[in-house]
This record gives C-alpha cells, sequence and structure tokens, in this order.
C-alpha cells in the first residue's frame, strides 16, 4: 500500500520521506526554514519534542499512573498480548484464581461463587485491560488474540449483548500505538479539486499545522505593517499636496480591500489536520454502526461561494470518514446488514487496496468535483451482527473477511463450574467499577445474580451469556440500594431489581393475564370438549395462557385443516404435522370433514414456532372423539409425526405464566424438565408434568375415565410406544436451547 509519505509538501518541496526516518525535517515553509532564530512557541515542525504524544520513536508513552482502567495496559501490555496470541492464557489475567487456605466452603464445585470468600465486591480484584474482563466466550476472546496479533478481519455473529463490542474495543487495546499516523491533506496549485494527503508519525501533524499557522500570521503582519503605511502615505499626499481629504480616503480604502483580498491566498498554505492521533492512549475504535456513506467513506462540504476569492480551499472542507479515522485501528461496524450495498462495495475497496480516496458523497454538492488522494485506511474490521445480519451482507465483503480473518459465532450460555461462577462473581464487580455511582455488592447479593445468570441460562447446568441483560440488572439493584443511602447492595435490592427490570414483553404479558382475569377469560376450571391451556413466550423472557379451541364440522368438498390466529410459517408447518397424526390415530373418517383450529387471542404478533404441537393434536383429538379436556391444565411441547414430544424453548417462562392463571398443572417435555428454573413463589403452586409420548399427553389431559382409557389404549396399540415400553434410563431428546 502507498502511504504517500513522500508527497510532495507545496510549502516544502524539500520535504524528507517520513516513512523510514520518522522525522520531519523540513516541513516548515521556505520562510519558516530562513528563521534561525524562532522563539520556543515558534520553533519548527522538524524540532518536535521527543516526549510529545505518540512520537515515533515510541518513548512518548503514557505513564502507568494516567491510564484509566479499561484501558491500555502499561509498558507491558503488548508483551502480554503477544504471550496470551500465543496461547499463554496466565498472563492474561483470564482466571479467577481460588486461593485454598481462604476457601469459604470444603467444596467449592457447590458453593455459589466458586469458594471465594469475600465481604463484598470491593474484595475482588478488577483487570484494567477489556480482553481481561470478557467472560464466558473463551473462543472468541482467543480469536481477538491471534487478530490483534496477525492484524486479521473478523465477523462475530450472535445475539445482541453478549460481548460482541466489548471484544471489539479491547483488540484496539492490544494493537501497538507506535504505529499510529496522523493524516494532513494539502491544498495542489496544480489542480485545486485533487488535494494532496501526506501521513506523519502520530503528534507530528499538529506541531506542522501549527509551525503554518505561525508562518502565516507573521507573513499576515508584514503585509499588514506594510499596508498602513502605504495607506498613511496615501492619505497624507492627499490632505499635504493634492489637499483633498475625500480623495485620500478613497485611495486608502483601495488599498485596504486589495491586501485583504490578496491575503485570503495565505489561508491555502495552511494544511488540514484531517486525522490526529497525538492524544490516543490506544489504536483508534471507530464505531461506524449504521453510519451513513459521509461518515463511513469521508466526505467534502459544500461550499456555496465559489468565485469572487471568497470560496473555501478545497483541502479545508475535506472530512475524514471512520475508515480513515480507524487506521492502524479497529473499525466496529454492528448489524452490517444496515449497511447499503455501495457502502458495503466501497468498505471492501477500503479493506482490499488498504486506502481509499475522499470526494464529497452527495452529487448535488461542489463537493461532489473534489477528490482527493488517496488516504491511507489500514484498519482492522470487526463486523457483527445477529444471524439475519449475514443474509444482507454483500457476499464479496463476506468473503474478503473470511478469507483473510476469522469467523465467530458467540454462544448464549456456558458451562456453571465453579471456575465461571467466579468469574460472574468478578463481573458484578465490574459492573460496579465501571458505573463509578453504585454500592458494591455484599456475598449474598453476588450469589442471588448468579441464580438470576443460571435461571436466564434456560438450560441445566448453564449460565447466560447476556450480559449486558445481566449488567441492567446489577445496575438497577445498585440503584436501588444507593436510593436508600446503603453502603452495600443487599440481596433484597436485588430481588426487588428482579420485579422492577422486568422487560417490556413481560410487562405485556402480566398485564395480559390480568385483563383475561379481569374478563374471565382464563377458564382454569371444569372439563371442555375441544379446548385446550397452550402456552406461548413473548420476547424471550416472559410466558402467556394460548388457549387453542378445536371444532370438526362436515366439508363441502375435500376435507381440509383450517388455522386462524396468524401462524407463521413453522407454526403451520406444525399444524401439517399434527394432522398427520390425527389421521393415524383417529377412528373418525375425516377426508369428509374440516378440522377448524383456532389460537384465541393471540394478538397482532401471531403464532411463531411448533411449540404449541400438542396443544393443537389434545384439542383436534378431544373434538373428534368428543371426550372433554381437564381445564385445570396447561401445556406446551413439539410433536414429531410418530407422536413422539420434542422439547422447547422458554419451558420456565411457560410453566411460571401457568401459575399466575390460576392452573394447577402444567405439562412439558420430559427432555425439558432439566430446563425448569421456576421462581421459588411458583414452586408450590402448580404440579409439573414430564411427558414423552402424545398418548401420555391425552392420558392426563382428557377426562371422562372409560372414554378416555379406551382413546388411550387404542393409541398404544398403534403406535407401540406405550410408556410402560420404554426403557429405563433411555437418553433423553436434547434440549433446542
Amino acid at each position: 500500500m502507498s502511504e504517500n509519505t513522500d508527497t510532495e509538501d507545496p510549502s516544502a518541496p524539500e520535504a524528507d520521506e517520513t516513512k523510514d526516518t520518522g522525522e520531519i525535517a523540513d516541513s516548515d515553509p521556505p520562510e519558516a526554514a530562513e528563521s534561525d532564530d524562532a522563539t520556543p512557541g515558534e520553533e519548527h515542525a522538524g524540532d518536535a519534542d521527543p516526549g510529545a504524544d505518540g512520537a515515533a520513536d515510541g518513548n512518548g508513552d503514557a505513564s502507568s499512573d494516567d491510564i484509566l482502567p479499561g484501558e491500555a495496559a502499561t509498558d507491558g501490555a503488548d508483551t502480554d498480548s503477544e504471550k496470551a496470541a500465543n496461547g499463554d492464557g496466565d498472563d492474561l489475567g483470564s482466571q479467577v484464581e481460588l486461593d485454598v487456605e481462604d476457601a469459604a466452603v470444603e467444596n467449592p464445585e457447590e458453593d455459589l461463587l466458586g469458594g471465594i470468600d469475600i465481604g463484598s465486591t470491593a474484595d475482588i480484584e478488577v483487570p484494567d485491560r477489556l480482553v481481561d474482563q470478557v467472560i464466558g466466550q473463551d473462543h472468541a476472546r482467543d480469536v481477538v488474540l491471534k487478530a490483534a496479533k496477525q492484524r486479521r478481519h473478523v465477523m462475530m455473529i450472535g445475539s445482541p449483548g453478549t460481548g460482541k463490542s466489548m471484544l471489539a474495543k479491547a483488540m484496539s487495546q492490544l494493537l501497538p500505538k507506535e504505529d499510529l499516523q496522523d493524516v494532513l491533506v494539502y491544498h495542489n496549485p496544480d489542480d485545486g479539486n485533487e488535494p494532496k494527503i501526506r501521513t506523519v508519525p502520530a503528534g507530528k501533524g499538529e506541531q506542522i499545522v501549527d509551525a503554518h499557522k505561525e508562518e502565516a500570521r507573521k507573513r499576515n503582519q508584514m503585509r499588514s505593517f506594510l499596508m498602513w503605511i502605504i495607506i498613511a502615505i496615501i492619505i497624507g499626499y492627499a490632505i499635504l499636496i493634492q489637499g483633498s481629504i475625500l480623495l485620500g480616503i478613497l485611495a486608502a480604502g483601495v488599498v485596504y480591500l486589495a491586501f485583504r483580498y490578496g491575503s485570503r491566498g495565505n489561508d491555502a498554505m495552511i494544511p488540514n489536520l484531517l486525522v490526529n492521533n497525538a492524544n490516543q492512549q490506544t489504536a483508534p475504535f471507530e464505531d461506524a454502526t449504521g453510519a451513513h456513506a459521509g461518515a463511513l467513506l469521508g466526505d467534502v462540504r459544500h461550499d456555496p461561494f465559489q468565485s469572487g476569492g471568497m470560496e473555501t480551499p478545497s483541502h479545508d472542507r475535506v472530512e475524514a470518514g471512520a475508515i480513515h479515522k480507524s487506521n492502524k485501528g479497529v473499525l466496529f461496524v454492528d448489524e452490517m446488514n444496515t449497511l447499503d450495498i455501495r457502502s458495503q462495495q466501497k468498505l471492501m475497496t477500503a479493506i482490499q487496496e488498504g486506502e481509499f480516496s475522499i470526494t464529497g458523497q452527495s452529487e448535488r454538492s461542489s463537493g461532489a468535483m473534489v477528490q482527493t488522494e488517496p488516504v491511507p485506511t489500514d484498519f482492522i474490521m470487526v463486523a457483527a451482527g445477529n444471524l439475519d445480519a449475514m443474509e444482507n451482507m454483500h457476499p464479496a465483503l463476506r468473503s474478503r473477511i473470511k478469507g483473510y480473518g476469522y469467523e465467530v459465532y458467540m454462544d448464549d450460555t456456558i458451562e456453571d463450574d465453579a471456575e465461571m461462577r467466579r468469574k460472574y462473581a468478578r463481573f458484578v464487580a465490574q459492573e460496579v467499577e465501571n458505573d463509578g455511582r453504585l454500592p458494591h455488592f455484599t456475598e449474598e447479593a453476588v450469589e442471588e445474580v448468579i441464580l438470576e445468570a443460571r435461571r436466564r441460562a434456560g438450560r441445566k447446568g448453564h449460565l447466560s451469556l447476556k450480559l449486558r441483560d445481566l449488567g441492567g440488572l446489577v445496575r438497577v439493584a445498585g440503584d436501588i440500594a444507593r436510593a436508600e443511602d446503603k453502603e452495600f447492595t443487599e440481596r433484597g435490592d436485588v430481588l426487588q431489581a428482579k420485579r422492577r427490570s422486568r422487560s417490556i414483553e413481560q410487562q405485556l404479558a402480566d398485564n395480559y393475564i390480568e385483563r383475561r382475569k379481569d374478563y374471565e377469560l382464563t377458564v382454569n376450571k371444569g372439563d371442555v370438549v375441544g379446548r385446550v391451556n397452550g402456552l406461548a413466550v413473548m420476547g424471550e423472557d416472559s410466558g402467556i395462557v394460548l388457549p387453542v379451541m378445536a371444532e370438526v364440522t362436515p366439508s363441502q368438498g375435500p376435507g381440509e385443516v383450517i388455522a386462524t390466529g396468524q401462524l407463521k410459517e413453522m407454526a403451520e408447518e406444525a399444524v401439517q404435522n399434527v394432522s398427520a397424526i390425527i389421521k393415524k390415530f383417529s377412528d373418525e373418517d375425516i377426508s369428509e370433514k374440516d378440522v377448524h383450529i383456532q389460537f384465541v387471542q393471540a394478538g397482532q404478533q401471531g403464532v411463531d414456532g411448533d411449540s404449541a404441537s400438542i396443544t393443537v393434536a389434545t384439542a383436534v383429538i378431544s373434538a373428534l372423539e368428543d371426550v372433554p379436556v381437564d381445564q385445570n391444565l396447561a401445556m406446551t411441547g413439539s410433536l414429531s409425526v410418530r407422536g413422539d414430544v420434542l422439547p422447547v424453548g422458554g419451558v420456565t417462562h411457560k410453566i411460571e405464566a401457568a401459575a399466575k392463571s390460576g392452573l394447577d398443572r402444567v405439562i412439558i417435555p420430559a427432555a425439558n424438565e432439566q430446563d425448569v428454573m421456576i421462581e421459588d413463589e411458583y414452586k408450590d403452586e402448580i404440579e409439573i408434568i414430564p411427558v414423552q409420548h402424545i398418548s401420555e399427553v391425552l392420558e392426563v389431559a382428557l377426562a371422562g375415565e372409560p372414554e378416555k382409557d379406551s382413546l388411550v389404549a387404542r393409541l398404544k396399540s398403534i403406535t407401540g410406544q406405550a410408556l410402560e415400553q420404554r426403557e429405563v434410563g433411555q437418553p433423553k431428546n436434547p434440549s433446542p436451547q
């Protein structure tokens, strides 16, 4: 890549190359070079203070006292990052060591804090570097360390709040700041619409601009002095010789305007500091998420004055984009699919060439006529997003990242062990330290946060890695404690925060349940034919009771299954699968009957997913066989075409919704039994019944003993998969979560 370090300075034709020497010997205008007695405030750009920030020799690093928590480590940071990239994890502080002598319990594996003994989170040491604060994403963290060392691009795909932006910032701290550069834009006397670009070591750019400004000030002073002398001579001549004051004033005015008009050319001699890295403590980190073309690729401002000597020089109107500001650093783009295709194409060009010219992004602007020489864009790109981000991503751009970097999928959960629980305790300490206004958490409060992480994971033996949401819980709990002037945040504050920090979906679901009670829409007593209380989830953390009704009617033509309730694609397919089971299990000939299935009050969000499969099957079989269903229970579960009950997501929230609605029993897939993490207040209110086959569902749900027994016996004889025939210890279906 050509960095244009030897581009000729219009005002300093003899400028030495800075790329090799790291110094600027003759960067001053010719007038400055002639002045040997410059004062300290007027020193040449080439006489830069060796202690200036970001000096090219690398001796200008900030001391450790000047580095804030979470910023780059001190002098040994680069060494540490190199060790980490080589797999030496012990030097990274990524492990939370357990002092066996001070262990709080004999068996750390059973302790909620992993065996550490603390009075509060104030006793937990928080690492300075962001890369050491990352929790759970070990694979992604290793990739970032390697990518920083080898300067590779990275694409991170995963759920929001799993640490993608934090890892990108951590990467910028691992890059060497000694490589940083300033970028200057100079007026081109040969073509004003093609400004020249020059790169210099970080910190030199300000000195060059200051030197040019000082010389311009001296020239203006000299011109002003000369102008006032001429004006005085003209006025004196007009008064003493010609005897006409008016003539003298007019002549003086003409001279004044001439000097002022001529002095405007001096501004063109001052370069524009396009990228300034003088005060950068780490490599640049630019977040270009959702940036428009000008903010991402650079722009040239419009100038309404294009003639008469009033125009602004084109180089002064050039604006750097995120791709230029992130040179030698990290460019982070979250939700890559929000960038339009043209911007993605140009971004790919910048990655491939390592440089990108700046031009006006609006074709109606005068800036569209301006195009600079190529500006360095030697950045590491970190592209992030959810799974749908890859759909609208330019395939060539993804190929560029994949071919010259890494693709990483971010985990949603992590295995729950003593080491991870110690890290979660450190996570709480990190959140308190980073916020700076929260009281530290007591040991019991930290334990409650870890229990909530278990619950939000939705899987037995796992902890949630959606740490942004968990951090929100920590902050709400801390705010509650601070409002009450407490010294520490206690367990009660965390419990209160869990109620206050409910998501919008959770609040809507609770409101929905209450309103149904007010209008007596929830049926939780008696037996009804063709009606089953199903369970569904809103968002990710709230459950609702969703009744399903079925009716069988004579058909005017070939029989068909008709489902209403804004079913989406997966839900429609689930209904089709259920119809296959109905045809197999029912004695009724449904070829000349229509089966109507209604998801009652599904709402605008509709029904997505197949977790209502056993609900639909039970409702339809009940309607076909005219056998009532017990309304004091709810159910959730997917269904195979052979009648096996398959695991679904969100069982914990669904069970709690059933309990809130006053139901006494709930049927769930046996494979999901390990995932149940309901709150203590609901444990005594509802009975959980795990099942493995549709015959078991009907045996529990249907009322009317003779009819039910006959139907269940028929189902068992057809399928040959009765409950008692299953082998003890047979492996369960894996949870989809």
